[in-house]
């Protein structure tokens, strides 16, 4: 036990998690789109892109918690919908969140993982209910969680009965106010100490800036990450919410290709 009273934890052997044919902890994964779906044309039109320049998985939100009521809330079901449309003629897996225990019946039967974001981290019910299905999990770090309390989260799933348990670091809050949040990407290789779970980053959140995703994204790769979660808008000043740190389809692929070639000189083989 540690001096939480929790278990101990130590190196175990890595975890796969599948997600519609893409072996996460194995395989190195892509997941790019929007923050929110906005529409059936703005959905598609990055849907198409991401797919282009080498996704895996389109990730937008159908329901989207904010900080303020009045702010963009997401499509519902009609945002489902699209993504919905966007697999079928992709071919990319969904990524989507889920909010309320009450909706993991309507949304699982679009979304190929779901995604537990930083503010449900902490929301037990909807983690244990989570525990029961035969889907996989992305649970991010919240904002102001520590390692412990991040796996102390996954083991609310993991104790339910579901090991499909993907990882997300996407930045803490911390004093500084340059970024929207501080990236912590030491916590890579930290919790790969710790937990035999596959570990992603999301360097779209994780500084809150556009400029930052590209060198964000790499450092990540050399850090050990297992995947990428960027966001990607065709047009993100209009976008309906967190418009500066989405990037356009064109740098993403631009990245695609960096990462690429930065995985292949890392493991010593030929791009």
């Amino acid at each position: 036990m540690n001096g939480d009273g929790g278990t101990e934890r130590g190196p175990a052997p890595r975890r796969t998690v599948m997600v519609r044919g893409h072996a996460v902890g194995r395989d190195f994964v892509l997941i790019a789109g929007p923050c929110a779906v906005e529409s059936e044309a703005q959905t598609l039109a990055a849907a198409r892109a991401v797919a282009a320049a080498g996704a895996h998985m389109l990730r937008g939100g159908a329901y989207k918690p904010r900080t303020s009521p009045h702010d963009f809330q997401g499509l519902g079901e009609a945002g489902l919908a699209i993504l919905a449309k966007a697999r079928e003629e992709t071919g990319l897996a969904v990524v989507t969140e889920v909010l309320d225990p009450r909706d993991i019946d309507k949304v699982g039967r679009v979304a190929d993982m779901f995604q537990v974001g930083s503010r449900s981290m902490r929301n037990y019910p909807l983690l244990k209910e989570l525990g029961h299905v035969d889907r996989p999990v992305l649970l991010k770090r919240g904002m102001s969680a520590t390692l412990d309390e991040w796996l102390a989260a996954a083991d609310y799933i993991l104790s339910g009965g579901n090991e499909d348990v993907v990882l997300c670091e996407r930045g803490i809050r911390t004093f500084e106010t340059a970024t929207r949040n501080t990236l912590d990407l030491s916590a890579v290789p930290a919790v790969k100490a710790l937990s035999p779970l596959p570990v992603i980053v999301d360097p779209s959140h994780g500084t809150g800036r556009a400029d930052l995703v590209r060198p964000l994204s790499l450092a990540a790769v050399a850090a050990g990450a297992d995947g990428l979660l960027i966001e990607v808008h065709r047009d993100p000043p209009r976008a309906l919410s967190d418009n500066g740190q989405q990037i356009e389809p064109a740098a993403f692929a631009r990245l695609a290709r960096e990462v690429k070639a930065l995985r292949a000189h890392l493991e010593g083989v030929a791009p």
